[in-house]
């Protein structure tokens, strides 16, 4: 396909998971290719930040809601189905099913031609809760009469995608590791870019398709050697891996949650697919529908250097963490405004300084990640901790960019909620709490004695939910005393930094 062919924009594509790590990138490939793109999506500020945001249609709604996916369905040729519940309980393979079949009866209401489906191969035996769920929702989507065609793929290789991460944390942080048998299981693990590559060309078929494709890369290997060659191609010296059989998947996850960037409740359906071995079924063979690249498919090493690269570069363009974490059953839906019922706590700090509303720009947009917070890391550093015990997200999600940040991406245990570039950074709480947290930074313009100076105000916001809340707060009111101050101050500090560069 080319982006000069003017046959795809007359076929509208529906996106769901936009937000996501393939979603977000599948969206560009799509409008690169020409095709009319219309996302769907729950809230359409967490996307806003995207550069292809203007771009695309915008529908809001449910997945699980009947009447918003319909809506969102009418007039969709084909309709890319990439949202799942794994972080959803312990019940998500209902919601995954229910929500799945919910989709399949709206998209026949709407006449839809044809459904694309990414899961994950589903082959051995030995299959995971998590696979099975995901092999079921392709069986909810085909109940229907439009034609459904699930590509089914092995470990996806990315900058940014969770699998990829794992993998480089565990190399990178453990040289001596003791490890549960499942790194001796085989595994196909596929590029990104192949599997964009398959998904865009599902959307130019001629005729809708029909059924189960598996999709790997060209190797065949254990997850073991998936680890020394990644320590290879980094620099590192050979790891040395010592099997042992009493790590069960649940410890696995739990060990990984705490090594890694990738939380335990994300980790735990990453270990369960590695239990069965991923490896694609020639009978399933996608080349006879959708041919590889003229290059080929990428190899393992490959990949990974590139994905490295894409990293070194700061050019990552989505992330594992780019989809909102669900609320804890406590939270209520995010921008509940004050009257809501709960009572606000406020901790707010401002300072009028000298200094240039540019660095100080800078200095509030460069928060977290590598920079830290600005003073008190070591407190920061422990509630991550605690937060990860008690299975959230902690503090090593990072940043995806050292310098920028777009409105819906992660940043520590934070997501960006708004942003107004020079103006304001607004960030919402994602770590384990009983309410809701906010920190915002706001930049203005003020005169003194005729003379204009800039106005750096902090305020972090709690909204406690029930006597829990409320008491968590004055709890943790002693250490705000030690972060919030400290916190502006040098704020300002490394913005008149950035000015003396």
């Amino acid at each position: 396909m080319s982006p000069a062919n003017s046959k795809n924009a007359d076929r509208r594509i529906l996106v769901t998971g936009a937000s996501g790590y393939v979603g977000g990138r599948l969206v560009r490939q799509l409008l690169t290719e020409g095709f009319t793109v219309r996302v769907f999506v729950r809230d359409a500020k967490k996307i806003s930040g995207q550069p292809w945001f203007s771009q695309v249609e915008l529908a809001t709604g449910n997945a699980n809601d009947y009447a918003s996916t319909k809506s969102a369905l009418e007039g969709i040729h084909t309709a890319f189905y990439l949202l799942h519940s794994i972080n959803a309980g312990t019940n998500f393979e209902e919601v995954e099913a229910a929500m799945a079949k919910n989709f399949a009866m709206a998209a026949e209401a709407s006449n839809v031609k044809q459904i694309v489906y990414l899961g994950g191969i589903a082959n051995d035996e030995k299959i995971s809760q998590h696979l099975e769920s995901r092999a079921n929702t392709g069986t909810q989507l085909a109940s229907g009469k439009v034609a459904v065609m699930e590509i089914r793929a092995g470990i996806i290789i990315g900058s940014g995608s969770a699998s990829f991460e794992m993998l480089r944390h565990l190399t990178h942080r453990l040289p001596i590791m003791t490890t549960p048998k499942w790194v001796s299981n085989r595994t196909q693990p596929i590029a990104i870019r192949d599997v964009l590559w398959y998904l865009t060309h599902a959307a130019g078929l001629e005729e809708p398709v029909s059924g189960i494709f598996d999709v790997g890369g060209p190797e065949v290997l254990s997850y073991a050697e998936m680890m020394q060659t990644f320590a290879r191609l980094s620099g590192l010296r050979k790891r040395w891996i010592i099997k042992v059989p009493v790590l069960s998947p649940g410890l696995s996850s739990l060990w990984i949650g705490l090594v890694t960037p990738v939380p335990t409740s994300l980790a735990r359906p990453l270990v369960g697919s590695l239990i069965s071995e991923v490896v694609a079924d020639p009978k399933r063979s996608i080349a006879a529908i959708i041919a590889p690249p003229k290059e080929g498919l990428l190899p393992l090493a490959t990949a990974i250097e590139l994905a490295l690269s894409k990293v070194s570069a700061h050019d990552v363009e989505t992330r594992w963490s780019d989809a909102t974490a669900p609320a804890a059953p406590w939270q209520k839906a995010q921008g509940d405004p004050d009257w809501a019922g709960d009572t606000i706590y406020e901790d707010s700090r401002e300072r009028v300084v000298d200094t240039q509303g540019e660095y100080l720009w800078q200095a509030v947009e460069a928060i977290g990640g590598d920079t830290g917070w600005y003073g008190a890391d070591f407190l920061w550093w422990a509630r991550g901790i605690l937060d990860r015990i008690f299975g959230g997200v902690g503090l090593r999600r990072g940043r995806r960019d050292p310098d920028h940040l777009r409105v819906g991406e992660s940043l520590d245990f934070w997501r960006v909620e708004a942003l107004e570039p020079g103006k304001s950074l607004r960030l919402y709480a994602e770590m384990i709490l009983p309410g809701k947290a906010w920190l915002e930074f706001e930049i203005s313009e003020v005169k003194e004695n005729g003379q204009v100076r800039r106005k750096v105000k902090q305020t972090a916001t709690f909204q406690p939910r029930g006597l829990g809340g409320q008491l968590y707060w004055f709890f943790v009111l002693p250490f705000h005393s030690l972060i919030f101050p400290t916190m502006l101050k040098n704020l300002v500090k490394a913005a008149e930094g950035r000015k003396a560069k």
